[in-house]
């Protein structure tokens, strides 16, 4: 197969955020020299539309993923956990690769492609998949995160598989769209692994993040009931995404609900108050957890496991059926973007600060250069 002339050929710099350690902000560098990188085979150059800010790239930055660390995010999400990080600071659990041009999330089009991909691709309007299979690799659960285990979409330009990169059809803006790929496929992935049924009631930690605000529209497409806990400023706007009740982080959940009280704990959060969850499951009750950002050590009564017959469900990998269902949704105007706020590319540390604060919901979105 001919191969397109790619846009590096004719555009040699472009302007990205290179990630260059574990640690503070002062690690995300903002450049305008960076190579634009070229497809090879099987793969796609990508121009970026808009990206987003997620726990994910802060937790990367900092080395929150260390098995060393034992607080919260926002414990290091300043000034990061230092040196003692480097060993095991990624999704993988083996050193990260710097360099690194960050981004889960990412909207744009196709402008060229390498050997074995068509050239009809190009000028497809795409998002591209954050959880992906591991190249090379056969075995279930065994993925890469787009934006940490290879580069993302911090950039004007960016590289990803062919067979990772999914057309979207829709009149959503290239920031609307920005706001789906991570926070929604997490979402969509945790809910179709326990199966929410219509009819089930179904606790949401986390509510007001991207996440959690997601949680709540892919819950309610399914028919399932919505209690939703976030931050008491945040109650009413919880409300009106759809939440049918709505509690006040820091409440007493068994005191609010009684035990036994929902079918289903979407968890983001862990923490201190994540000894209650377990008894808020009725019998059968199934747990699902992708995040921990009120920190990642809890206390657990094994008896209320087994005795109870719960369920309990991690959940990083994700398979292609989730993303394509994703897809799907969009196009079919059954889930809509939460989009707080845009940046510039450039102001990328001022968006994490706004990030790591938590005053709004939905996501906050940002957007590259437009080429000269």
């Amino acid at each position: 197969m001919e191969r397109c002339m790619s846009v590096s050929e004719t555009l040699k710099q472009m302007s990205g955020v290179a990630l260059t350690g574990h640690g503070g902000l002062e690690m995300l560098q903002y450049k305008t020299d960076l190579p634009v990188p070229e497809p090879k085979a099987d793969e796609v150059l990508i121009r970026v539309g808009a990206s987003a800010v997620n726990n994910t790239d802060i937790n990367t930055r900092i080395g929150w993923y260390s098995k060393k660390v034992k607080e919260d995010t926002n414990a290091g999400a300043t000034d990061g956990f230092g040196s003692k990080v480097d060993d095991d600071a990624s999704w993988s659990g083996v050193p990260l690769q710097l360099p690194r041009i960050q981004g889960a999330d990412c909207c744009g089009e196709i402008v060229s492609v390498g050997e074995n991909v068509s050239p009809d691709r190009v000028g497809e309007r795409i998002l591209v998949r954050p959880m992906q299979e591991a190249f090379g690799s056969v075995r279930k659960y065994q993925c890469s995160t787009y934006g940490s285990e290879c580069d993302g979409g911090f950039a004007q330009y960016a590289i990803a598989r062919s067979n990772e990169v999914l057309r979207v059809e829709s009149d959503l803006t290239d920031a609307q769209l920005a706001s789906f790929p991570c926070a929604y496929s997490t979402a969509e992935n945790m809910i179709d692994r326990v199966n929410v049924r219509a009819g089930e009631t179904v606790l949401i930690t986390g509510a007001s993040g991207g996440v959690g605000s997601a949680a709540i529209q892919l819950v309610k497409r399914r028919g399932a009931n919505v209690i939703a806990v976030c931050g008491e400023e945040k109650m009413q706007q919880i409300s009106e995404l759809g939440a049918d009740r709505v509690i006040p982080r820091g409440s007493d959940l068994l005191s609010e609900l009684g035990p036994d009280a929902v079918d289903v704990v979407i968890d983001l959060v862990a923490g201190e108050q994540w000894p209650q969850l377990p008894d808020l499951l009725c019998r059968g009750g199934r747990y699902t957890v992708a995040g921990a950002i009120g920190g990642p050590l809890v206390e657990m009564d094994v008896r209320t496991l087994y005795l109870k017959d719960l369920s309990f469900f991690g959940c990083t990998y994700q398979p292609r059926h989730v993303f394509e269902n994703l897809i799907g949704y969009i196009e079919r105007g059954e889930i809509k973007p939460l989009v707080s706020q845009e940046f510039p590319l450039c102001e990328i540390g001022e968006a994490q600060q706004v990030f790591m604060a938590k005053q709004f919901i939905g996501k906050l979105i940002l957007l590259p250069p437009e080429d000269k």
